[in-house]
């Protein structure tokens, strides 16, 4: 209950009054109304054929079940949702959670060729489907997220009881910062407690200290890197008759450089930084995102040059960052961004934008990446990255690395791993 609270204290922070109003009458709808649906009550037999029908195809060899309250129509397009895509292009039957809060998918929606979005909350649906499911002989698989809150340890050992193989993927530093409270949910510490005294579990790391921890818990087997990626052929291209909202188009219309980042704004983002390079008065910063604690307003005071311009939709955002000069994530680094795999990284990469981050240890293996050891280089290698704006050879670089880092490689890394088992 501690946990909730925090959470709802967050949330208030995050969205105000009338936000937070929503944000609660949402959650109550999905976690607690919605749990009972009249549709499965009055026609079970329509649901159980449904799901029988899908289960018996001919189209997939393994099935996964996402089950992390992550949501599928979420303003930014994250590694859950493009994993679950390219898990159902490689024969995978991907039966993926949602939050009702986000996706309004009261029972089952078909979403794509194995991909399937399920409301496991609707109690007599997901008896049904795991009824459904105890008939398939194919290999089951349950996946999450480290970051995950929901699903408690006996959740977890009740699938694998009934013979499905848990993939826990270890996304980011375990940190209450990352889980919006002020302690560490008790689910999350035990699922990591679990996966790392527990070698039958199938972890998939993003990071190299991620990949450290585990061996030093529990060795190599049953391990796999695979960091974030991009969808290469969806960056590839922009609308380039894109109406932009009026308050781009005045930046535009300055006439400088223009500095981009977008992604959430919280305690780990480097507001100083951002200071600094406004102060110099050479650029325009543009950010776009959420404010996912209350560090931004915090820290910034309405400098000169520095404009956010709130979350824009992942479908559109490319439109936003293909009109910028430099793609930049100025984060500080801490224990947090040392484990972190940025996903727009390659996305800035697929854009072939120059890119400038701070000395994060992922970025550190990547040639493309321009990285500022402190607030003065940052800002020298800014000037340098406009230098390369149209460098063919930087532009052959950036394109080789983020076909090398498509999320199709990403999701094949997973089922190469599972697969030896089967």
């Amino acid at each position: 209950m501690r946990e909730k609270f925090s959470k709802l204290v967050n949330v208030y922070k995050k969205y105000g009054f009338i936000g937070f109003c929503k944000k609660l009458y949402a959650y109550i709808v999905a976690n607690y109304l919605n749990k009972i649906s009249f549709a499965v009550f009055f026609n079970p037999k329509k649901y159980r054929k449904q799901l029988s029908d899908i289960l018996n195809s001919d189209s997939f060899d393994r099935i996964v079940l996402w089950r992390s309250s992550f949501g599928y129509n979420v303003p930014l397009f994250q590694r859950p949702q493009h994993i679950a895509n390219n898990l159902s292009k490689n024969r995978c039957l991907v039966l993926y959670e949602v939050t009702t809060m986000t996706d309004k998918v009261k029972t089952i929606k078909e979403f794509g060729d194995n991909l399937y979005l399920i409301n496991y909350n609707n109690v007599l649906l997901n008896k049904i489907l795991m009824s459904e499911l105890e008939k398939v002989t194919k290999p089951k698989y349950i996946q999450l997220y480290s970051t995950d809150w929901k699903l408690s340890v006996q959740n977890i050992k009740d699938y694998m009881s009934k013979g499905y193989g848990f993939i826990y993927e270890y996304i980011d530093d375990i940190s209450p910062e990352l889980a919006g409270t002020k302690n560490l949910p008790q689910n999350i510490v035990d699922k990591y407690e679990y996966a790392m005294g527990n070698t039958d579990v199938f972890v998939v790391v993003t990071a190299d200290l991620l990949r450290e921890d585990v061996i030093n818990h529990r060795g190599e087997k049953n391990l796999v890197m695979s960091s974030n990626g991009v969808d290469y052929s969806f960056f590839g291209s922009v609308d380039e008759n894109f109406d932009y909202m009026p308050e781009f188009k005045s930046i535009l219309e300055k006439g400088k450089p223009i500095v981009c980042y977008y992604g959430a704004l919280a305690k780990w983002f480097d507001y100083n930084l951002i200071k600094k390079i406004a102060a110099t008065g050479k650029y325009s910063i543009v950010l776009f995102g959420i404010k996912y604690d209350e560090a931004y307003d915090e820290n910034m005071n309405g400098e000169e040059n520095v404009y956010f311009l709130g979350p824009v939709d992942y479908k559109i955002l490319k439109n936003y960052a293909a009109k910028c000069d430099i793609l930049t994530i100025p984060f500080v680094i801490n224990n947090i961004t040392k484990a972190t795999s940025p996903v727009k990284l390659f996305e800035y990469m697929a854009l072939h934008k120059p890119i400038v981050t701070t000395d994060m240890n992922e970025c550190r293996k990547y040639e493309s990446v321009m990285r500022g050891v402190d607030h003065d280089d940052f800002i020298a290698k800014l000037d340098k990255a406009l230098e390369l704006k149209s460098d063919s050879n930087y532009m052959e670089l950036l394109d080789k690395e983020a076909r090398e880092n498509d999320w199709l490689e990403k999701a094949k890394v997973i089922i190469n791993l599972i697969s030896k088992s089967e």
